[in-house]
C-alpha cells in the first residue's frame, strides 16, 4: 500500500504517474560527453519542476540517457 500514498487525484479520477525515458543515439554512436549530461540533468530537473514532479533518477552514459521523473504527490487544482 505504501506506493499509493502519491496518488494525485482530478475531479473524477485518481491516478499515479511514474515514467521512465531513454534517449538512445542512432546506431548507438558514443557523441555524449559529460558536459552533454549535465546540461540534459539540468533541462530535466527544470522541465520537471514546471511539471511539479521530481526527477528520481538521471544517468547516462556516451549512448544514451536514461531519465525518470516521478509524481510528487500533489492533488492538481
Amino acid at each position: 500500500m505504501a506506493e499509493y500514498q502519491n496518488v494525485r487525484t482530478g475531479r473524477h479520477c485518481a491516478f499515479v504517474m511514474h515514467a521512465h525515458l531513454v534517449f538512445v543515439t542512432k546506431y548507438r554512436h558514443k557523441v555524449f560527453k559529460d558536459v552533454h549530461l549535465k546540461r540534459v540533468e539540468e533541462i530535466m530537473r527544470a522541465v520537471c519542476k514546471d511539471f511539479e514532479c521530481e526527477l528520481v533518477e538521471f544517468n547516462g552514459e556516451n549512448n544514451h540517457v536514461l531519465n525518470r521523473p516521478d509524481s510528487n504527490g500533489d492533488s492538481i487544482s
